[in-house]
């Protein structure tokens, strides 16, 4: 299901907007996991956190390393990394606290893909821009 996601996301919207998207549903899915653990229900929890790591492991699939090169190697390994902790936190004694900065470093990263959109989408308009006023 949330590969379906990815692939129907990754289709109808500007690679960049997916991404933010995607990495946005992962962090509600993360909530939801934790919310669930918290009030003891296991399986739906279970389910959340499976759902969140699938998307993070269809985005880490996903990376162009030919044209990505070191960026494109470095977000493998922080996907890897955020999968990875996001397992070990499930079930844990401080699994809130692990959950909440996985979730700061989900929002983080989700903030930064913003930024270039709007960056890129912003140095794209000015040309266009100064055009009609020149």
């Amino acid at each position: 299901m949330a590969n379906q996601a990815y692939r129907g996301t990754a289709t109808s919207v500007p690679p960049l907007k997916a991404v933010s998207m995607l990495l946005g549903g992962t962090i509600t899915l993360l909530q939801k996991s934790l919310n669930a653990q918290e009030e003891r229900r296991f399986e739906e929890a279970h389910e959340h956190l499976m759902k969140a790591t699938a998307i993070l492991r269809g985005l880490s699939h996903n990376l162009d390393f030919t044209k990505g090169g070191a960026v494109a190697e470095r977000m493998f390994q922080t996907y890897n990394a955020l999968i990875l902790a996001s397992l070990r936190a499930y079930g844990r004694p401080q699994a809130r606290e692990s959950f909440r900065r996985i979730i700061a470093g989900l929002t983080e990263l989700r903030e930064a893909w913003e930024f270039v959109d709007a960056t890129l989408r912003s140095s794209k308009a000015r040309p266009a821009d100064s055009a009609r006023t020149g």
